[in-house]
This record gives C-alpha cells, structure tokens and sequence, in this order.
C-alpha cells in the first residue's frame, strides 16, 4: 500500500473500502501509531497552555500587589510542578501506546 493509502485509511477508519484484505495487521498498526503522537501532541498543548494561564494570573497578581510577591510566586509554584509531572506522565503513557 502506498503512504497515502495509509494515511487515508487511518484517518477514515475505512480499511474495508480501501485497504487489501490480506493488510488488517498493517492497518490495525498504523492506526496504533497515529493515535500515540496525537495524543502526545494535545498533552504537550494542553500543559503549554495551563503553564501559560498560571504565569499570567501570577504576573497579573504580582503586578497589582508587588509587596505580596514572594507569597504569590509560593502559591503558584506547587500547581506549576505538579501540571508539569502530569504532562510528563501524559507523554510516557502516549509513547508507551505506540510501542
């Protein structure tokens, strides 16, 4: 089958209209192997955008009351490592579904 064929038939989930018979197993991988790096990737974007939302509130905090900005930057850096650990978490899990 030809690289277009795959990816055609990976997004569609079709393989009965456009793939061989003989070709289920292959099908079947590259469906395995599509869904690992797109989930990879909606983890990596999900966390970007959580880091970034917690820095503006933090910034935003900080700006408004600058004498509170050690105790703002403390509340703000434990939800900061932990939504970085479940992205690291979330990575593996997704490399791990296509291995």
């Amino acid at each position: 089958m030809s690289l277009l064929k795959k990816v055609v038939v990976s997004i569609l989930g079709s393989s009965f209209l456009l793939a061989d018979v003989t070709n289920t197993a292959t099908t079947s991988t590259i469906k395995s192997s599509l869904f690992g790096p797109l989930g990879a990737g909606l983890v990596v974007i999900g966390a970007g955008v959580g880091i970034g939302m917690l820095a503006f509130a933090a910034a935003n905090a900080i700006a408004r009351q600058p004498e509170a900005a050690k105790d703002i930057t403390g509340a703000v850096n434990l939800p900061l490592f932990l939504l970085e650990g479940v992205a690291i978490i979330g990575l593996v899990v997704c490399i791990l579904a296509v291995v």
